[in-house]
């Protein structure tokens, strides 16, 4: 949903934008690099690109060009990524046998789309402008989520790769942590959700009260420093810490750490887009799924903030909440988490860094209505089984950060550059952490 003031130049201007900087994430990698998929959760590159351009095709050209034909009629099959009602769609867990079209054919369906595009909006009046404008807008978002989804699949590409290959940046210095601080909210009766004053997805919508008790947020997130004091402590093999269904993964798949850390003679090391380097204690612990994020809170005594309390606690704290907002974003390129800025009495590392865990399972907001078509496909048919979590991550595109934003995946989901931030107050808790 959109209410921004758009042309068909700022339109265009937007929109070559949003698809030169997704050129540009993948610029560093070859061909090859572009074409393997290393679980079914992650996504060649090329097929990132592909996708996000029969987007456009799919619902800004299909319905407007006049003699509208699309590209290759078999990209509709192969690009098509959960869309029910435009048509079949290949396998999802296959999509690293599209060894063709290559990287560089992706590139050329690409350019034939932006320039159709392009001529479009340059030959519309402003009335049907007006009318495609939520649709274009809501295809930059798109991109921009997959602009976040590229790096972080091919950060798990190249994990895989016995070569280690580098992407782009370089590691922070050795951090330690600073003492944790805490914020506390008033609570009460809140508003939350987005206010329809600027874009948002329609699982933002419609904004409405809730009721809060009082509570406290940790000033900034869990640091690796913590998380190995949890492991010390035995976090990864006493079932009393766990969700059911968590400590069955953690012995179905013998979790012992966060997802890209490893051992190597003693010594814990962790697997970045800038290469494997021996884990930084002041930087915050990421890669975690709900469930261990869910379980440390239950070690140290504490819980995972509800998504309201999130919401809320940031807005109250004084927190940037629209898409201006600044923080670790990926246009600092540092493409990791980093070491929170010395404490002040508020909140720190809101937006970026690491997406956060909340407590609030992934539910339609209280009138909340599915657009209709195609389109209404995009949020509200994942509303089961899936968790929230608020703020962004060093790998989302600045302008695509908010305090409604409503990330979501499954507990056990580990690939997503995800961390902890703790929440207090409520009903009473005691920590269970070993004292011996």
């Amino acid at each position: 949903m959109t209410t921004t003031e758009w042309d068909a130049s700022s339109l265009t201007r937007r929109f070559d934008e949003v698809r030169a900087h997704t050129e540009m994430l993948a610029a560093p990698l070859s061909p090859e690099d572009q074409t393997v998929q290393s679980m079914a959760d992650v996504s060649p590159t090329k097929w990132h690109r592909a996708h996000v351009t029969w987007f456009f095709e799919t619902f800004v050209l299909a319905e407007n060009e006049h003699g509208f034909a699309p590209f290759q009629d078999k990209y509709w099959f192969l690009f098509n990524s959960y869309y029910e009602a435009v048509g079949p769609r290949f396998s999802r867990a296959d999509r690293g046998v599209i060894t063709r079209p290559g990287a560089h054919d992706v590139g050329v369906y690409r350019g034939n789309v932006d320039d159709r595009v392009r001529g479009l909006l340059a030959g519309l009046d402003s009335g049907t402008v007006e009318k495609l404008t939520p649709t274009i807008e809501l295809g930059f978002h798109h991109e921009q989520q997959h602009q976040e989804l590229l790096l972080m699949d091919i950060k798990h590409v190249l994990s895989m790769n016995p070569m280690r290959p580098v992407y782009a940046g370089a590691p922070d210095p050795h951090t330690d942590p600073d003492a944790l601080g805490w914020v506390d909210v008033a609570g009460g009766l809140v508003e939350i959700g987005h206010d329809a004053g600027s874009f948002s997805f329609d699982n933002e919508l419609p904004r409405h009260q809730t009721w809060l008790e009082p509570y406290r947020l940790a000033d900034r997130l869990v640091t690796n420093a913590e998380w190995l004091e949890f492991m010390a402590d035995g976090g990864y093999e006493r079932s009393e810490f766990w969700l059911s269904d968590g400590w069955a993964r953690v012995k179905a798949e013998g979790w012992q750490a966060p997802f890209y850390w490893e051992q190597l003679d003693g010594v814990w090391f962790e697997h970045t887009l800038h290469g494997t380097w021996p884990v930084n204690p002041g930087l915050p612990a990421s890669h975690l799924s709900h469930y261990e994020a869910d379980a440390y809170a239950t070690w140290a005594g504490k819980r995972l903030p509800t998504e309201a309390e999130w919401e809320h606690g940031v807005v109250a704290d004084g927190q940037a909440a629209d898409d201006r907002v600044v923080g670790n974003l990926a246009n600092t390129e540092s493409f990791h988490p980093r070491a929170a800025q010395p404490g002040a009495g508020a909140l720190r590392q809101v937006y970026g860094d690491c997406w956060e865990w909340t407590s609030s399972a992934y539910l339609a907001y209280p009138g909340f209505h599915p657009a209709e078509g195609a389109i209404g496909e995009y949020n509200g048919k994942f509303m089961s089984n899936q968790m929230v979590l608020r703020g962004g991550c060093a790998l989302t595109p600045p302008g695509h950060a908010r305090a409604t934003y409503r990330n979501f995946f499954p507990a056990g989901s580990r690939w997503a550059l995800s961390g902890v931030r703790l929440a207090d107050g409520g009903a009473p808790s005691q920590p269970k952490a070993s004292t011996a």
